[in-house]
């Protein structure tokens, strides 16, 4: 009987295909700037030096049509709920949403405003939400993490029945 230990060179890697593209889909997320109000200063903080985000492979984009990742930080009022859809609907699939900040999560303290909507889940379907006013660079990278473990789990080369 062959023994199959140590018999393959140093530079043959065995995995599945889906592991394979799903972690190049986690080591390489692109997300769109969407930063709103006070907790897109947040946001732009945790893509700074101190946290710096690209470590885990997330690097910012400016355009929704290279982006896998919309992060919605802050105050959405029902004037920039229409842009926010269609900036949604331009990004290609697989696309995971994240809100950020209670503005954005359920409207935070302007709830009982006529012009803002009450939570970014109206308007787009959410994956993660992230609670405070505003929350931490840290929470955010934590986030980010979630989406990463979330896209680690998803079987890409199965057919599934619609």
């Amino acid at each position: 009987m062959i023994s199959l230990r140590n018999t393959f060179p140093e530079f043959v890697l065995t995995t599945k295909v889906d592991d394979f593209l799903n972690w190049g889909r986690k080591s390489s997320l692109w997300y769109l700037l969407f930063g709103l109000a006070c907790c897109g200063i947040e946001l732009m903080q945790t893509g700074g030096p101190r946290t710096d985000l690209d470590r885990f492979g997330a690097v910012f984009r400016a355009t929704p049509r290279q982006s896998d990742l919309m992060i919605v930080a802050g105050t959405l009022s029902y004037k920039m709920a229409s842009r926010c859809k269609l900036l949604y609907d331009q990004m290609p699939e697989p696309k995971y949403v994240i809100s950020m900040g209670s503005c954005a999560n359920c409207g935070g303290l302007f709830q009982k405003s006529y012009s803002v909507v009450k939570g970014v889940d109206k308007i787009i379907p959410v994956d993660i939400y992230i609670p405070g006013c505003p929350p931490r660079p840290e929470a955010l990278t934590e986030g980010i993490l979630k989406i990463q473990q979330k896209m680690m789990k998803e079987k890409l080369l199965v057919k599934t029945n619609a």
